[in-house]
């Protein structure tokens, strides 16, 4: 009966996922296909988050609801407002910087030290200020930054500085908010690791 017991409580267990050093993720969007590459030697906490986040399609289904040319591409807020709640609290370390922000890379969106969650941006430009402020890229784009080129940015800004989507909607109500009223926005059919 114990042997059982054991074998049973064996079997939930998790295997734990080791994050390999190097690894790419494809990801399907409504405008075509780009590949990212990610390493943890630019930034372990990052990637590990990020391959996390991955493996649970976090990113399906979800909104480019941030494209502002010639800076960046936002995306990261769960399609549903419920999962979205509870992982933008599950804060990551911050990394120290390996690399610049230069156009393709990829950093997390963050409002200071150690509040890094979800929420990621794409640099459609070189954008050196936002090294200065302590963004830290994890990941490039090696693949496809055509496609990500023609993300709609009808919508810009958000607010304050801009005139339509409002970021409080978008943490709170997620896709119900911006599939209904911002129905141009492109979005992530589907992740997966490349081989």
């Amino acid at each position: 009966m114990a042997a059982l017991l054991l074998s049973a409580c064996r079997k939930k267990e998790e295997p734990k996922v080791v994050v390999p050093e190097v690894f790419h993720v494809t990801f399907q969007t409504s405008k075509g296909n780009f590949v990212v590459e990610a390493r943890r030697a630019w930034a372990p906490h990052g990637v590990d988050r990020f391959h996390e986040l991955v493996r649970m399609k976090y990113f399906d289904q979800g909104r480019f609801f941030r494209v502002v040319p010639g800076f960046i591409a936002q995306f990261g807020v769960h399609r549903d407002f419920n999962v979205h709640g509870k992982w933008r609290e599950y804060f990551i370390v911050d990394d120290p910087p390996q690399l610049k922000n230069l156009r393709g890379t990829l950093a997390y969106a963050m409002s200071g030290p150690t509040t890094r969650a979800t929420e990621i941006f794409i640099n459609l430009a070189d954008n050196k200020a936002l090294d200065d402020q302590g963004f830290v890229p994890f990941a490039k784009v090696v693949q496809g930054m055509d496609v990500v080129d023609k993300f709609y940015a009808g919508y810009g800004e958000m607010r304050p500085e801009g005139k339509y989507i409002d970021p409080s909607r978008v943490e709170g109500e997620a896709n119900e908010y911006l599939t209904q009223r911002f129905p141009n926005l492109d979005f992530i059919l589907h992740t997966e690791f490349a081989p």
